[in-house]
Protein backbone atom coordinates (compact mmCIF):
# COMPACT_ATOMS: atom_id res chain seq x y z
CA UNK A 1 0.00 0.00 0.00
CA UNK A 2 1.80 3.31 -0.79
CA UNK A 3 1.59 6.00 1.51
CA UNK A 4 -0.12 9.38 1.05
CA UNK A 5 1.93 12.54 1.06
CA UNK A 6 0.22 14.67 3.64
CA UNK A 7 -2.90 13.72 5.58
CA UNK A 8 -5.13 15.44 3.44
CA UNK A 9 -4.10 13.99 -0.05
CA UNK A 10 -7.61 12.39 -1.31
CA UNK A 11 -9.77 13.54 1.39
CA UNK A 12 -13.67 14.31 0.62
CA UNK A 13 -13.47 18.44 0.39
CA UNK A 14 -17.28 17.96 -0.02
CA UNK A 15 -17.84 16.01 2.59
CA UNK A 16 -15.61 18.41 4.86
CA UNK A 17 -17.92 21.46 3.32
CA UNK A 18 -20.66 19.90 4.62
CA UNK A 19 -19.04 19.86 7.96
CA UNK A 20 -17.73 23.29 8.33
CA UNK A 21 -21.38 24.77 7.31
CA UNK A 22 -23.33 22.95 9.76
CA UNK A 23 -20.67 23.58 12.47
CA UNK A 24 -20.98 27.30 11.89
CA UNK A 25 -24.48 27.22 11.56
CA UNK A 26 -24.55 25.32 14.63
CA UNK A 27 -22.49 27.62 16.70
CA UNK A 28 -24.27 30.51 15.26
CA UNK A 29 -27.50 28.74 16.40
CA UNK A 30 -26.60 28.37 19.80
CA UNK A 31 -25.38 31.75 20.57
CA UNK A 32 -28.49 32.82 19.32
CA UNK A 33 -30.41 30.83 21.46
CA UNK A 34 -28.59 32.04 24.93
CA UNK A 35 -28.61 35.93 23.23
CA UNK A 36 -29.89 38.50 25.75
CA UNK A 37 -30.34 42.22 24.80
CA UNK A 38 -27.53 44.12 24.91
CA UNK A 39 -24.93 41.38 25.43
CA UNK A 40 -21.63 42.28 23.38
CA UNK A 41 -20.03 38.67 22.25
CA UNK A 42 -16.66 38.23 24.50
CA UNK A 43 -15.47 34.58 24.62
CA UNK A 44 -16.57 33.79 28.27
CA UNK A 45 -16.65 29.94 29.14
CA UNK A 46 -19.07 30.63 31.94
CA UNK A 47 -21.44 30.86 28.42
CA UNK A 48 -22.74 27.79 26.07
CA UNK A 49 -21.01 29.80 23.09
CA UNK A 50 -18.38 30.06 24.79
CA UNK A 51 -17.68 26.46 25.59
CA UNK A 52 -19.14 25.79 22.34
CA UNK A 53 -15.74 27.50 20.35
CA UNK A 54 -14.00 25.95 22.53
CA UNK A 55 -15.21 22.61 21.66
CA UNK A 56 -15.12 23.55 17.73
CA UNK A 57 -11.26 24.57 18.41
CA UNK A 58 -10.19 20.93 19.89
CA UNK A 59 -12.31 19.56 17.11
CA UNK A 60 -10.16 21.18 14.48
CA UNK A 61 -7.25 19.02 16.80
CA UNK A 62 -8.80 16.02 16.44
CA UNK A 63 -9.60 15.97 12.98
CA UNK A 64 -5.69 16.02 12.88
CA UNK A 65 -5.11 13.45 14.73
CA UNK A 66 -7.82 10.97 13.11
CA UNK A 67 -6.26 12.36 9.80
CA UNK A 68 -2.55 11.50 10.18
CA UNK A 69 -3.32 7.95 11.59
CA UNK A 70 -3.08 5.07 8.80
CA UNK A 71 -6.41 3.42 7.76
CA UNK A 72 -4.97 -0.27 8.86
CA UNK A 73 -4.45 1.10 12.75
CA UNK A 74 -8.37 1.43 12.74
CA UNK A 75 -8.92 -1.88 11.42
CA UNK A 76 -6.71 -3.33 13.26
CA UNK A 77 -7.07 -1.77 16.53
CA UNK A 78 -11.29 -1.93 15.83
CA UNK A 79 -11.38 -4.35 18.81
CA UNK A 80 -9.46 -2.40 20.87
CA UNK A 81 -11.89 0.93 20.32
CA UNK A 82 -14.59 -0.92 21.26
CA UNK A 83 -13.49 -2.91 24.28
CA UNK A 84 -12.42 0.70 25.88
CA UNK A 85 -15.52 2.13 25.23
CA UNK A 86 -17.78 -0.66 26.79
CA UNK A 87 -14.85 -0.35 29.67
CA UNK A 88 -15.94 3.71 29.53
CA UNK A 89 -19.81 2.67 29.44
CA UNK A 90 -19.32 -0.26 32.65
CA UNK A 91 -17.21 2.62 34.88
CA UNK A 92 -20.35 4.98 34.49
CA UNK A 93 -21.59 2.75 37.41
CA UNK A 94 -19.15 3.36 39.65
CA UNK A 95 -17.45 6.96 38.80
CA UNK A 96 -20.49 8.59 36.78
CA UNK A 97 -21.70 11.97 37.71
CA UNK A 98 -26.00 12.11 37.68
CA UNK A 99 -27.33 14.88 35.29
CA UNK A 100 -31.50 15.40 35.28
CA UNK A 101 -31.79 11.66 36.43
CA UNK A 102 -29.04 10.02 34.31
CA UNK A 103 -25.73 8.44 35.22
CA UNK A 104 -24.36 9.63 31.92
CA UNK A 105 -21.52 11.56 31.72
CA UNK A 106 -18.24 11.52 33.56
CA UNK A 107 -16.99 15.10 34.95
CA UNK A 108 -13.83 16.62 34.56
CA UNK A 109 -13.70 19.70 36.54
CA UNK A 110 -16.06 21.87 34.75
CA UNK A 111 -16.66 19.61 32.00
CA UNK A 112 -18.56 16.85 31.46
CA UNK A 113 -18.07 14.05 28.97
CA UNK A 114 -20.71 11.50 27.69
CA UNK A 115 -18.97 8.31 26.59
CA UNK A 116 -22.56 6.59 24.68
CA UNK A 117 -21.53 9.33 21.71
CA UNK A 118 -18.08 8.11 21.22
CA UNK A 119 -19.49 4.23 21.97
CA UNK A 120 -20.99 5.33 18.36
CA UNK A 121 -17.92 5.17 16.17
CA UNK A 122 -16.38 2.37 18.35
CA UNK A 123 -19.23 0.01 17.72
CA UNK A 124 -19.05 0.99 13.97
CA UNK A 125 -15.89 0.11 13.90
CA UNK A 126 -16.40 -3.21 15.63
CA UNK A 127 -19.18 -4.18 13.48
CA UNK A 128 -17.15 -3.12 10.34
CA UNK A 129 -13.99 -5.23 11.49
CA UNK A 130 -16.64 -8.34 12.05
CA UNK A 131 -18.05 -8.39 8.92
CA UNK A 132 -15.04 -7.92 7.00
CA UNK A 133 -13.19 -11.24 8.52
CA UNK A 134 -12.90 -13.83 6.07
CA UNK A 135 -15.72 -16.81 6.81
CA UNK A 136 -18.08 -14.41 8.39
CA UNK A 137 -21.53 -15.27 6.94
CA UNK A 138 -24.66 -13.61 8.22
CA UNK A 139 -26.83 -16.97 7.32
CA UNK A 140 -25.19 -18.55 9.91
CA UNK A 141 -27.09 -18.32 13.02
CA UNK A 142 -24.10 -18.67 15.39
CA UNK A 143 -23.01 -15.61 13.34
CA UNK A 144 -26.03 -13.61 13.52
CA UNK A 145 -25.71 -13.71 17.70
CA UNK A 146 -22.49 -12.55 17.59
CA UNK A 147 -23.25 -9.34 15.18
CA UNK A 148 -26.25 -8.58 17.69
CA UNK A 149 -23.87 -8.98 20.91
CA UNK A 150 -22.10 -6.07 19.48
CA UNK A 151 -24.72 -3.47 19.13
CA UNK A 152 -27.00 -4.65 21.46
CA UNK A 153 -24.14 -4.95 24.47
CA UNK A 154 -23.83 -0.91 24.83
CA UNK A 155 -27.17 -0.69 24.09
CA UNK A 156 -28.30 -2.20 27.20
CA UNK A 157 -25.22 -0.47 29.05
CA UNK A 158 -27.21 2.87 27.91
CA UNK A 159 -30.47 2.05 28.87
CA UNK A 160 -29.40 1.07 32.35
CA UNK A 161 -27.68 4.80 32.94
CA UNK A 162 -31.23 5.15 31.82
CA UNK A 163 -31.13 7.16 28.58
CA UNK A 164 -32.83 5.47 26.07
CA UNK A 165 -33.10 7.54 23.85
CA UNK A 166 -29.06 7.45 23.27
CA UNK A 167 -29.63 3.70 23.16
CA UNK A 168 -32.48 3.33 20.76
CA UNK A 169 -29.57 4.75 18.11
CA UNK A 170 -27.47 1.64 18.15
CA UNK A 171 -30.80 -0.32 16.75
CA UNK A 172 -29.87 1.39 13.78
CA UNK A 173 -27.29 -0.36 12.81
CA UNK A 174 -29.29 -3.67 12.52
CA UNK A 175 -29.50 -2.31 9.02
CA UNK A 176 -26.21 -2.38 8.48
CA UNK A 177 -26.69 -6.21 8.81
CA UNK A 178 -28.95 -6.19 6.47
CA UNK A 179 -27.32 -4.67 3.64
CA UNK A 180 -24.71 -7.21 4.48
CA UNK A 181 -26.52 -10.31 4.25
CA UNK A 182 -28.66 -10.54 7.38
CA UNK A 183 -31.87 -12.35 5.80
CA UNK A 184 -34.98 -10.52 5.48
CA UNK A 185 -36.91 -12.37 8.01
CA UNK A 186 -35.29 -10.04 11.00
CA UNK A 187 -36.18 -7.12 9.11
CA UNK A 188 -39.88 -8.35 8.39
CA UNK A 189 -40.42 -9.37 11.90
CA UNK A 190 -38.48 -6.58 13.51
CA UNK A 191 -41.07 -4.24 11.24
CA UNK A 192 -44.22 -6.28 12.62
CA UNK A 193 -43.36 -5.95 15.78
CA UNK A 194 -42.52 -1.99 15.63
CA UNK A 195 -46.37 -2.39 14.18
CA UNK A 196 -47.95 -4.93 16.91
CA UNK A 197 -46.04 -1.90 19.47
CA UNK A 198 -47.51 0.68 18.46
CA UNK A 199 -51.28 -0.55 17.92
CA UNK A 200 -51.04 -2.39 21.26
CA UNK A 201 -50.25 0.77 23.36
CA UNK A 202 -52.97 2.87 20.73
CA UNK A 203 -55.54 0.14 21.66
CA UNK A 204 -55.07 -1.77 24.13
CA UNK A 205 -54.22 -5.51 24.46
CA UNK A 206 -57.67 -6.67 23.57
CA UNK A 207 -58.67 -4.79 20.99
CA UNK A 208 -55.18 -4.46 19.36
CA UNK A 209 -55.18 -9.14 19.35
CA UNK A 210 -58.57 -8.88 17.59
CA UNK A 211 -56.95 -6.52 14.91
CA UNK A 212 -53.92 -7.89 13.93
CA UNK A 213 -55.69 -11.67 14.37
CA UNK A 214 -58.07 -10.72 11.96
CA UNK A 215 -55.44 -8.97 9.23
CA UNK A 216 -52.82 -12.13 10.18
CA UNK A 217 -56.32 -14.48 8.97
CA UNK A 218 -57.45 -12.37 6.09
CA UNK A 219 -53.38 -12.84 4.91
CA UNK A 220 -53.73 -16.89 5.23
CA UNK A 221 -57.08 -16.71 3.89
CA UNK A 222 -55.47 -15.06 0.60
CA UNK A 223 -52.72 -16.83 0.96
CA UNK A 224 -54.56 -20.22 0.48
CA UNK A 225 -55.83 -19.11 -1.91
CA UNK A 226 -53.16 -18.56 -4.19
CA UNK A 227 -50.96 -21.64 -2.47
CA UNK A 228 -52.60 -23.85 -0.66
CA UNK A 229 -49.43 -26.66 -0.66
CA UNK A 230 -47.84 -24.41 1.73
CA UNK A 231 -50.22 -23.64 4.04
CA UNK A 232 -50.94 -27.28 4.45
CA UNK A 233 -47.17 -28.55 4.83
CA UNK A 234 -46.93 -24.94 7.49
CA UNK A 235 -49.17 -25.34 9.90
CA UNK A 236 -47.28 -25.19 12.50
CA UNK A 237 -45.20 -22.30 11.30
CA UNK A 238 -49.25 -20.59 11.07
CA UNK A 239 -50.11 -21.48 14.94
CA UNK A 240 -46.55 -19.97 15.99
CA UNK A 241 -47.19 -16.95 14.37
CA UNK A 242 -50.53 -16.99 15.93
CA UNK A 243 -48.86 -17.58 19.30
CA UNK A 244 -46.25 -15.30 19.25
CA UNK A 245 -48.02 -12.78 18.08
CA UNK A 246 -50.29 -12.28 21.34
CA UNK A 247 -47.46 -13.27 23.42
CA UNK A 248 -45.79 -10.47 22.39
CA UNK A 249 -48.76 -8.13 22.49
CA UNK A 250 -49.06 -9.39 25.76
CA UNK A 251 -45.62 -8.40 26.46
CA UNK A 252 -45.93 -4.75 25.64
CA UNK A 253 -48.98 -4.19 28.25
CA UNK A 254 -46.92 -5.80 30.70
CA UNK A 255 -43.37 -4.03 29.69
CA UNK A 256 -45.80 -0.51 29.09
CA UNK A 257 -47.30 -0.77 32.52
CA UNK A 258 -44.50 -2.60 35.31
CA UNK A 259 -41.35 -1.35 33.08
CA UNK A 260 -41.73 1.95 31.98
CA UNK A 261 -41.61 5.00 33.62
CA UNK A 262 -44.23 7.49 34.25
CA UNK A 263 -43.04 9.97 32.00
CA UNK A 264 -42.22 7.16 29.44
CA UNK A 265 -46.23 6.33 29.29
CA UNK A 266 -46.69 10.20 29.50
CA UNK A 267 -44.89 10.63 26.16
CA UNK A 268 -46.77 8.41 24.16
CA UNK A 269 -50.35 9.48 25.66
CA UNK A 270 -49.15 12.79 24.69
CA UNK A 271 -48.07 11.26 20.94
CA UNK A 272 -51.52 9.65 20.73
CA UNK A 273 -53.92 12.42 22.25
CA UNK A 274 -55.02 10.33 24.61
CA UNK A 275 -53.86 13.08 27.27
CA UNK A 276 -53.00 17.04 26.82
CA UNK A 277 -50.38 18.15 29.03
CA UNK A 278 -48.52 21.38 27.71
CA UNK A 279 -47.81 22.52 31.83
CA UNK A 280 -46.30 19.07 32.35
CA UNK A 281 -44.44 16.49 30.61
CA UNK A 282 -45.49 17.99 27.25
CA UNK A 283 -44.63 21.00 28.01
CA UNK A 284 -41.04 20.82 26.25
CA UNK A 285 -42.53 19.79 23.35
CA UNK A 286 -45.72 22.48 23.08
CA UNK A 287 -43.60 25.43 23.45
CA UNK A 288 -41.55 23.69 20.67
CA UNK A 289 -44.19 23.58 18.35
CA UNK A 290 -45.30 27.10 18.92
CA UNK A 291 -41.53 28.61 18.57
CA UNK A 292 -41.01 26.68 14.96
CA UNK A 293 -44.71 27.66 14.03
CA UNK A 294 -43.90 31.48 15.03
CA UNK A 295 -41.12 31.46 12.34
CA UNK A 296 -43.81 31.96 10.20
CA UNK A 297 -42.30 31.83 6.18
CA UNK A 298 -38.95 34.24 6.09
CA UNK A 299 -38.35 33.77 10.21
CA UNK A 300 -38.10 36.71 12.54
CA UNK A 301 -34.27 37.39 11.64
CA UNK A 302 -30.97 36.07 13.24
CA UNK A 303 -30.94 37.27 17.20
CA UNK A 304 -34.79 38.21 16.33
CA UNK A 305 -36.91 35.26 17.83
CA UNK A 306 -38.23 37.12 20.86
CA UNK A 307 -39.55 32.94 21.58
CA UNK A 308 -35.96 31.83 21.94
CA UNK A 309 -34.68 34.93 24.13
CA UNK A 310 -37.76 34.24 26.73
CA UNK A 311 -36.54 31.12 27.00
CA UNK A 312 -39.61 29.33 26.66
CA UNK A 313 -38.25 26.12 25.15
CA UNK A 314 -36.21 24.24 27.63
CA UNK A 315 -33.10 22.68 26.30
CA UNK A 316 -33.34 25.23 23.78
CA UNK A 317 -29.50 24.71 22.41
CA UNK A 318 -29.20 21.27 23.11
CA UNK A 319 -31.91 18.69 22.00
CA UNK A 320 -34.33 21.29 20.65
CA UNK A 321 -31.82 23.62 19.22
CA UNK A 322 -34.01 23.28 15.71
CA UNK A 323 -36.78 25.24 17.53
CA UNK A 324 -34.30 28.08 17.79
CA UNK A 325 -33.30 27.63 14.18
CA UNK A 326 -36.79 27.75 12.72
CA UNK A 327 -38.20 30.52 15.00
CA UNK A 328 -35.07 33.40 13.25
CA UNK A 329 -35.04 31.64 9.98
CA UNK A 330 -38.65 30.46 9.28
CA UNK A 331 -39.85 28.17 6.80
CA UNK A 332 -37.66 28.79 3.88
CA UNK A 333 -34.46 28.78 6.37
CA UNK A 334 -35.27 24.93 7.75
CA UNK A 335 -36.27 23.95 4.42
CA UNK A 336 -32.76 24.87 2.98
CA UNK A 337 -31.24 23.00 6.16
CA UNK A 338 -32.95 19.52 5.34
CA UNK A 339 -31.82 20.05 2.20
CA UNK A 340 -28.51 20.29 3.41
CA UNK A 341 -28.68 17.58 5.54
CA UNK A 342 -30.40 14.88 2.99
CA UNK A 343 -27.40 16.07 0.60
CA UNK A 344 -24.96 15.30 2.89
CA UNK A 345 -27.12 11.73 3.37
CA UNK A 346 -26.65 11.07 -0.25
CA UNK A 347 -23.07 12.34 -0.29
CA UNK A 348 -22.42 9.42 2.48
CA UNK A 349 -24.48 6.57 -0.12
CA UNK A 350 -22.21 7.85 -2.49
CA UNK A 351 -18.86 7.47 -0.62
CA UNK A 352 -19.87 4.30 1.00
CA UNK A 353 -20.89 2.78 -2.60
CA UNK A 354 -17.46 3.88 -4.00
CA UNK A 355 -15.43 1.75 -1.05
CA UNK A 356 -13.56 -1.27 -2.46
CA UNK A 357 -12.66 -2.47 1.27
CA UNK A 358 -15.57 -4.57 2.89
CA UNK A 359 -14.58 -2.74 6.06
CA UNK A 360 -14.77 0.72 4.61
CA UNK A 361 -17.95 -0.30 3.38
CA UNK A 362 -19.17 -1.59 6.43
CA UNK A 363 -17.94 1.83 8.14
CA UNK A 364 -19.52 3.81 5.85
CA UNK A 365 -23.20 2.35 5.99
CA UNK A 366 -22.63 2.54 9.97
CA UNK A 367 -21.69 6.29 9.67
CA UNK A 368 -24.67 6.94 7.18
CA UNK A 369 -27.51 5.44 9.26
CA UNK A 370 -26.33 6.79 13.22
CA UNK A 371 -26.39 10.53 11.34
CA UNK A 372 -29.80 9.45 9.58
CA UNK A 373 -31.50 8.35 12.66
CA UNK A 374 -29.95 11.62 14.50
CA UNK A 375 -31.26 13.60 11.81
CA UNK A 376 -34.93 12.50 11.81
CA UNK A 377 -35.32 11.82 14.92
CA UNK A 378 -34.01 14.89 16.78
CA UNK A 379 -36.50 16.95 13.80
CA UNK A 380 -39.66 14.93 14.39
CA UNK A 381 -39.24 15.17 18.11
CA UNK A 382 -38.85 18.89 17.89
CA UNK A 383 -41.76 19.28 15.50
CA UNK A 384 -43.97 17.01 17.58
CA UNK A 385 -44.24 13.80 15.27
CA UNK A 386 -42.58 11.70 17.92
CA UNK A 387 -41.77 11.54 21.22
CA UNK A 388 -39.08 13.45 22.82
CA UNK A 389 -36.06 10.89 23.18
CA UNK A 390 -33.60 13.31 23.81
CA UNK A 391 -31.32 12.58 21.25
CA UNK A 392 -28.79 15.38 19.80
CA UNK A 393 -29.38 17.35 16.05
CA UNK A 394 -25.70 16.24 14.50
CA UNK A 395 -22.90 18.95 14.89
CA UNK A 396 -26.32 21.55 16.09
CA UNK A 397 -27.02 21.05 19.40
CA UNK A 398 -24.49 22.09 21.96
CA UNK A 399 -22.16 19.99 23.86
CA UNK A 400 -18.57 18.94 23.80
CA UNK A 401 -19.20 14.77 23.71
CA UNK A 402 -22.32 15.20 20.90
CA UNK A 403 -19.84 17.44 18.75
CA UNK A 404 -16.64 15.01 19.39
CA UNK A 405 -18.31 12.10 18.83
CA UNK A 406 -19.79 12.94 15.27
CA UNK A 407 -16.41 14.49 14.49
CA UNK A 408 -14.42 11.47 15.07
CA UNK A 409 -17.23 9.13 13.39
CA UNK A 410 -17.02 11.41 10.24
CA UNK A 411 -13.32 11.78 9.51
CA UNK A 412 -12.70 8.36 10.45
CA UNK A 413 -14.67 8.04 7.61
CA UNK A 414 -13.29 10.38 5.48
CA UNK A 415 -9.64 8.84 6.35
CA UNK A 416 -10.88 5.41 5.00
CA UNK A 417 -12.15 6.73 1.68
CA UNK A 418 -8.78 8.67 1.40
CA UNK A 419 -7.34 5.31 1.19
CA UNK A 420 -9.39 3.34 -0.81
CA UNK A 421 -7.05 4.51 -4.11
CA UNK A 422 -4.07 2.49 -2.70
CA UNK A 423 -5.94 -0.23 -1.96
CA UNK A 424 -5.57 -3.20 -4.31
Amino acid sequence: MRKRDNIFNGVDWILIGFYLVFVVLGWLTVYAATFTEGQHFILNLDTSYGRQMVFIGMSILIILVVLSIDRSFYETYAGVFYLVSMLSLLGLFVFGKNINGATSWYGLGGFSLQPSEFAKFATSLALANFLSERGRDLKNFSEQLKAFALILFPAVLIVLQPDAGSALVYFALVFVLYLFGLPLFYMIIGFMAVILFLITLYFGFTVSLLISYSLISIFFIVLYYFNRLYIRHNWITIIAIYLFSGLFMFSVSHVYNKVFEQHHRDRFDILFGKISDSKGIGYNTDQSIITVSTGGLKGKGYLQGDRTHGDFVPEQETDYIFSSFAEEWGFIGTSILVILFVLFLMRLIFIAERQRATFSKVYAYAVLLIFFFHFTINIGMVIGLLPTIGIPLPFFSYGGSSLWGFTVLLFILIRLDASRIYEW
